[in-house]
C-alpha cells in the first residue's frame, strides 16, 4: 500500500508519526515521559510499546506476560533461538536481546511496509541477532529448522483478529516440528464472552502439548469482559509457580489456570482443525476508547 507525505504525521500528539501500511494506518506515538519511547497503534488499536533507551521495560499486560514467560523458558540470561510470528514493534525481540545477550532470533512479520517504518524511526540495536522475515507466519515458520527454536511466541492479529489458519492443530504441528525438546510456545489469545475461541485454543493446544497454562485476567477468564491470554505449552512441566507468582505481583494482577482447572475451563470443546478453523472473534468497539 503506498505512503504520502500527509500520512507522516497523524491524528495523535506533536511528533506522532503515521503511515499507511498493509495493515491500516500505523502510528507511532510519543511517550511523554520517555524521549524515545513509543506506542504503536493500528487503526487507532494500541499494538505495542517500544523504549529505546530501556527495550527491557515491558508495559502492555500481555507484554508483561509474555516477559515472565521469557524469564522463565531458560536459566537467568542463557541465549535463546526465539521465533516471533507477528513482529508488531519488535518489543519482545528486543526484550529477548536484552535479557539474553547472544540470542538468535527470527521475526515473521508479514506487513513489510509496517516493518519498512518501524526499523526506519525504531531501529533495531546493530548488535542483536535479530532477522526479520515479511511473510505471512505459517509460511515463514515452515522454513525454521527442525527443533530450532527454544522459544515460540504467537502474537499475529490481522484487524485485531488471530486468522484462521494460525488457530488450528495442524499449525501447532508445525509448531513442535520447529521447537527443540522442552522448548516452550506461547501465544497471544484475544477473547471474549462466551470465550468459545478461547476454549478451542485450550483445546487444542492440550490435543498437541503435555503441559498448559493459562495467564489471563480473572475478569477474562471468567466471561465477563473482552482480553488478552496468554497461553503457554511445552511437553515439558512448566514453571508454575514462579509463573503464578510473577503474574500475581504484576501491576495488572492475573491468573494463572492449569491441570484440571485448566480442562474444566474447555467445557469439553473440541480441537479447532484446518477444516473448521475460524479466525478469533473481532474486540467490541469499546476496548479501545
Amino acid at each position: 500500500m503506498g505512503k504520502s507525505r500527509k500520512d507522516r504525521r497523524g491524528r495523535g500528539s506533536a511528533g506522532t508519526v503515521a503511515e499507511r501500511v498493509d495493515g491500516g494506518l500505523a502510528e507511532l506515538v510519543p511517550d511523554r515521559d520517555r524521549p524515545r519511547a513509543r506506542t504503536l497503534l493500528i487503526d487507532g488499536a494500541p499494538q505495542s510499546h517500544v523504549d529505546l533507551d530501556d527495550p527491557a521495560r515491558l508495559t502492555f499486560e500481555y507484554q508483561r506476560r509474555f516477559g515472565h514467560v521469557v524469564d522463565l523458558a531458560a536459566p537467568p540470561g542463557r541465549p535463546l533461538r526465539a521465533v516471533h510470528l507477528g513482529g508488531g514493534a519488535f518489543t519482545l525481540a528486543r526484550y529477548v536481546a536484552a535479557t539474553r545477550p547472544r540470542s538468535t532470533q527470527q521475526v515473521v512479520e508479514r506487513d513489510a511496509a509496517l516493518v519498512e517504518l518501524v526499523r526506519r524511526e525504531l531501529p533495531l540495536d546493530p548488535g542483536a541477532r535479530i532477522r526479520v522475515r515479511s511473510t505471512d507466519a505459517r509460511a515463514g515458520l515452515a522454513k525454521v529448522p527442525g527443533e530450532w527454536a527454544g522459544l515460540i511466541v504467537a502474537d499475529v492479529f490481522s484487524g485485531a483478529r488471530t486468522p484462521a489458519h494460525l488457530t488450528s492443530v495442524e499449525f501447532l504441528d508445525e509448531v513442535r516440528r520447529a521447537l527443540a525438546p522442552g522448548g516452550v510456545y506461547t501465544a497471544n489469545l484475544a477473547d471474549g464472552p462466551p470465550l468459545a475461541h478461547l476454549r478451542g485454543q485450550i483445546a487444542t493446544a492440550a490435543h498437541r502439548f503435555a503441559h498448559l497454562a493459562l495467564i489471563a485476567d480473572p475478569a477474562v477468564l471468567r466471561g465477563r469482559r473482552f482480553g488478552n491470554a496468554v497461553l503457554v505449552a511445552s511437553d515439558a512441566p512448566l514453571p508454575l509457580a514462579e509463573l503464578t507468582r510473577r503474574a500475581a505481583s504484576d501491576p495488572h494482577p492475573a491468573r494463572v489456570a492449569h491441570g484440571r482447572a485448566l480442562t474444566d475451563f474447555t467445557g469439553g470443546a473440541a480441537p479447532v482443525t484446518d477444516a473448521d478453523a475460524v479466525a478469533s472473534p473481532a474486540p467490541p468497539d469499546s476496548v479501545f476508547r
